[in-house]
């Protein structure tokens, strides 16, 4: 069993990989990342959707949840990427399991009219799995955390496409959110698996970049 858990996880790695690199979502060059790191490269989710691969992505998440077993009541997606991520995997679980899964998502800005407040669904008395795109340093994921919170919900984990593996005093960034948080963060990639991919695939130019600044060259 844990044989053919590992080979199903070599399997979803590589054909994340194969289409983040289908849909141009690894930038190199310059970047400031939402933690005010700076970056010689940034991994774009909006790439994804801008070529309509969205549907393949969302399968992926979908596989990692039903590997990993994880119990949830409903999908939280963080304005504004998790939002059309936590839709697309809403539908696409939901069909493999043949349950409807609800989802919800917040707004940037407080809705006035209508059913009005800043989150679309219900978290109170939930037990809610969060989406998102990218781990660096959990800043996003804070703030998901404390929105749930503050709608009465339970957050059971977080789920990401990609663990940059990010150091934070000392620890890994998901090992550091464990112990501030109590929050497990997995994901279908990490970016030490990414660098090993380029390796095998002759862009090892890319790789370079990569593992440089992991080690901090």
């Amino acid at each position: 069993k844990i044989f053919k858990f590992l080979e199903f996880m070599l399997k979803n790695e590589t054909l994340f990989f194969e289409l983040a690199l289908k849909s141009d979502a690894l930038l190199l060059g310059d970047f400031i990342l939402k933690s005010g790191k700076k970056s010689p490269y940034f991994f774009n989710v909006g790439s994804f959707f801008k070529k309509g691969l969205i549907a393949e992505l969302s399968n992926l998440y979908t596989e990692e949840i039903i590997s990993r077993k994880l119990e949830f009541d409903v999908i939280f997606g963080p304005a504004y990427k998790g939002i059309p991520l936590a839709a697309a995997i809403s539908a696409s679980l939901s069909t493999k399991i043949s349950k409807p899964i609800p989802f919800a998502f917040n707004r940037k800005e407080v809705k006035a009219h209508g059913e009005g407040g800043s989150i679309v669904g219900v978290l109170k008395d939930k037990k809610v799995l969060v989406i998102d795109d990218v781990l660096t340093a959990g800043t996003a994921l804070k703030q998901s955390l404390e929105i749930i919170s503050q709608e009465g919900g339970n957050a059971i984990g977080c789920l990401v496409a990609l663990d940059r593996e990010e150091i934070l005093d000392d620890l890994l960034a998901r090992d550091k959110i464990f112990q501030d948080c109590n929050i497990d963060v997995t994901s279908i990639a990490k970016i030490s698996q990414l660098i090993e991919f380029l390796d095998n695939c002759d862009r090892q130019d890319e790789a370079k970049i990569i593992r440089n600044y992991l080690l901090g060259i």
